[in-house]
């Protein structure tokens, strides 16, 4: 099973070193140590955070896109029928292609705070180590 040092874990779960780190001072999280010495969280205890962490279905929202976003709008490209609206969700950038009457209903514009929500039937996965 692959071990993560304490950067890479944190990125996976979407939080910071610090975080992290507050978090394994605190419960019960096993580190080891790679063949350099540095400490590392094993894969399988990486997954248990990451389910620990997430909501339960039905309590953030009442929808059934699982895969949300938060960030900012950075930018909005329209013509009269069609706009593509760009945001930064931390270290994520996430373009979206939606009707110009959306953007103007929700006032998109860079510097709002917005979600992205994905629904889809094709998702690629690739593995970072490969």
């Amino acid at each position: 099973m692959p071990a993560y040092r304490i950067s890479t874990a944190a990125r996976l779960l979407g939080v910071s070193d610090d975080t992290l780190r507050r978090r394994i001072a605190r419960d019960t999280i096993e580190l080891a140590q790679d063949a350099a010495g540095h400490a590392v969280i094993d894969g399988v205890e990486l997954v248990r955070l990451a389910l620990d962490d997430a909501p339960e279905p039905g309590r953030e929202s009442s929808t059934s896109a699982r895969n949300h976003f938060e960030g900012l709008v950075t930018r909005v490209v329209s013509d009269q029928v069609m706009s593509q609206v760009e945001l930064q969700c931390g270290p994520f950038r996430v373009v979206a292609l939606i009707s110009t009457e959306s953007v103007n209903e929700l006032g998109l514009e860079p510097g709002v705070a917005a979600t992205a929500r994905v629904k889809a039937t094709n998702v690629v996965v690739d593995r970072a180590d490969r």
